[in-house]
């Protein structure tokens, strides 16, 4: 699956690097001073890169753990996103990565000892309360961990600091490292979704909603907590029979006692971020629906985003207990 390596000088002794370079001992070496000299070049292939991206491995130096957005949560009042890795497996024509970097290479931090620290000092910080700490912002939590080794890093942290919420955001069905150990009652795989038209016009090589389904089936049989996440809402013709229609299969098939959270938002991107992809995917019919730019926020307008929130909100609701839904309404 990977080619070509490119390493910072920093990480080549590292012993995340040389595992992983040992795994791939046919793999292409190139050496750097800093990963950006290859993830930030201008005038980059973004298209091209997807088919075959290479791997980077390098230090993060700053910013390993930081506050998420305002309206970004679960029902925490304090919550942080973290990103081991930069980028993702899968290719979403809605994926705003897409319009924030340059490159489609996957640039993998392998330093995780300094995230856990920063890990740490918030979680001291934050004593005597709940803190959230979420990781698949910046890339699929789960669907390079046979090569990351993320859960078996990260995971110990969280079964010693119990004020402390892991959230695992994925599409993924790399679930094997956590069913091979115990389960922990602070951590949530929360799996994303849109109904199956609109996958798979729009989520190209993500596993079916079967697939997905029975890997949560998986994880619910063996004691894990898993959460749903129907964000970003797609507007389709039939969005209401579609949605309907997930909504069913999945609640009907889940646990509903097992679900810790249910969260949904529309379609929205930071404007310059969707006149990139604009420009990646001229053709794409989802960057030509009825969108609207406010606040330099490109999205549906209010009476499209709102009737599908309140739609999707109603059904999610038949199914789901009020302190468990998480809906979205604004643009962020």
């Amino acid at each position: 699956m990977i080619d070509t390596i490119y390493m910072e000088d920093a990480v080549v002794d590292h012993p995340r690097s040389r595992d992983i370079l040992r795994r791939y001992p046919r793999a292409q070496i190139i050496k750097c001073a800093s990963y950006t000299e290859v993830f930030n070049r201008k005038a980059q292939n973004f298209r091209l890169q997807k088919k075959k991206p290479a791997l980077i491995l390098a230090e993060k130096h700053s910013g390993h753990v930081l506050p998420t957005p305002a309206q970004y949560g679960i029902g925490a009042e304090h919550n942080y996103y973290f990103s081991h890795m930069l980028n993702c497996l899968y290719d979403c024509r809605y994926c705003f990565l897409q319009g924030m970097f340059q490159s489609a290479h996957y640039v993998l931090f392998v330093n995780y000892e300094n995230f856990i620290d920063e890990l740490a000092r918030l979680a001291k910080q934050h004593d005597d309360e709940t803190v959230h700490f979420f990781s698949g912002y910046d890339c699929d939590s789960l669907a390079l961990d046979p090569l990351t080794g993320f859960i078996d890093q990260f995971l110990p942290f969280f079964e010693e600091h119990s004020n402390c919420l892991l959230e695992l955001r994925t599409k993924s069905t790399q679930v094997r490292s956590l069913l091979d150990r115990d389960p922990i009652a602070n951590c949530v795989i929360a799996f994303s979704f849109t109904p199956e038209t609109i996958g798979k016009a729009l989520e190209h090589k993500v596993p079916s909603i079967e697939k997905r389904l029975q890997a949560m089936l998986a994880l619910q049989q063996a004691g894990w907590l898993i959460g749903l996440r129907f964000d970003p809402l797609i507007y389709i013709d039939e969005y209401q029979q579609a949605y309907a229609s997930l909504f069913k299969e999945l609640f009907s098939r889940l646990d509903c006692s097992r679900i810790h959270s249910v969260s949904l938002g529309s379609f929205r991107l930071p404007r310059d971020y969707f006149r990139k992809l604009q420009k990646l995917y001229p053709d794409e019919r989802l960057l030509a629906s009825p969108l609207t730019d406010e606040d330099k926020q490109i999205g549906y307008p209010a009476s499209i985003r709102n009737n599908m929130l309140d739609f999707a909100a109603e059904h999610i609701q038949q199914y789901i207990e009020p302190d468990r839904f998480f809906p979205c309404h604004e643009m962020i």
